[in-house]
């Protein structure tokens, strides 16, 4: 390990296994950083037009042979089909001594890996922190991208430089930690998305006929207050101890639905919580607030 270690940077013959959104930018990633993109194996049309587009110069081919004709595998497949997968072409004999291995999953490590790692592969876990739109957009936006980072101790050096080649930034996660750091990553950028839109909508049917107009300047100076500051940037009625306003934003939540109110009540007090914590809420004002949000919907609740 210590010698593939030692030639990080060396030019690797790399093969693709799933060109979706995230494995072809990375994929044309790597072949922009002088590595040769020289095969890769894609099912959907969508796919297959992806590669053409970002990866033009791989050939198509099956998957036994884009994986033992590859330096560096690089496997960007849905988390959930990760592990049948490895476990599927270590018991075709299908790994090769000494070849890298590279999964795009933030869910795992490298564990993921060990039915290739048993057959003398090499493990490598980077994950980019990004959405991608599977686009050659998605080029720019791995320029200073983090990537989370892990593998085995002798074989960090190989997995950095890779992620520095691309353009990306390194961020060491523990094995252990993955399955911690993933769901954070999750929890914040999926449900961020899934919370905004659901503002929009509730602005739309108060008569706000363009949301994001109203919303922009709030949503970006909160994200930066939040990312500079933590707690200390928390405002609104919760963090007040505004019993009434909150009381009033429950009712309008449970007009909208019970899995809106419940959403609702769930983050004010994760919010009462973090305020009081950090001082910035005193108890007798956290307790009127855990009444009102305690307090059972009322029978004029949407289901």
């Amino acid at each position: 390990m210590t010698e593939h270690a030692s030639a990080a940077t060396s030019r690797l013959h790399v093969g693709v296994v799933g060109v979706g959104r995230a494995g072809g930018p990375v994929a044309a990633a790597l072949a922009r950083a002088g590595h040769e993109v020289a095969a890769a194996y894609a099912v959907s049309d969508v796919s297959r037009l992806r590669a053409e587009s970002l990866i033009p110069q791989a050939r198509l081919a099956p998957l036994p042979e884009v994986v033992a004709g590859a330096d560096l595998v690089l496997l960007a497949v849905p988390d959930d089909a990760l592990p049948g997968l490895v476990t599927g072409l270590a018991q075709a004999h299908v790994w090769q001594v000494g070849q890298f291995v590279v999964h795009l999953a933030g869910r795992y490590g490298t564990s993921v890996l060990q039915p290739a790692v048993d057959q003398g592969a090499l493990p490598l876990a980077l994950h980019p922190v990004m959405t991608f739109t599977g686009t050659s957009v998605d080029l720019a936006r791995l320029s200073g991208c983090p990537f989370g980072v892990t593998a085995p101790e002798v074989l960090r050096p190989v997995a950095e430089a890779l992620v520095v080649e691309m353009g990306g930034e390194p961020v060491w996660v523990q094995e252990e930690s993955r399955g911690l750091y993933h769901t954070a990553l999750a929890h914040g950028a999926n449900h961020l998305v899934t919370l905004v839109a659901e503002v929009m909508d509730l602005l739309r049917r108060a008569g706000v006929e363009e949301p994001r107009q109203l919303l922009e300047p709030l949503l970006r100076a909160a994200l930066e207050n939040a990312l500079e500051k933590g707690d200390d940037a928390l405002t609104g009625p919760v963090s007040r101890g505004d019993a009434g306003s909150v009381a009033e934003h429950v009712a309008q939540m449970s007009a909208q639905g019970a899995i809106s109110r419940d959403a609702y009540v769930a983050m004010a007090r994760l919010t009462a919580d973090r305020a009081l914590a950090s001082g910035r809420l005193s108890v007798d004002l956290a307790e009127r607030l855990l009444a009102v949000l305690s307090a059972p919907a009322g029978p004029g609740a949407a289901r």
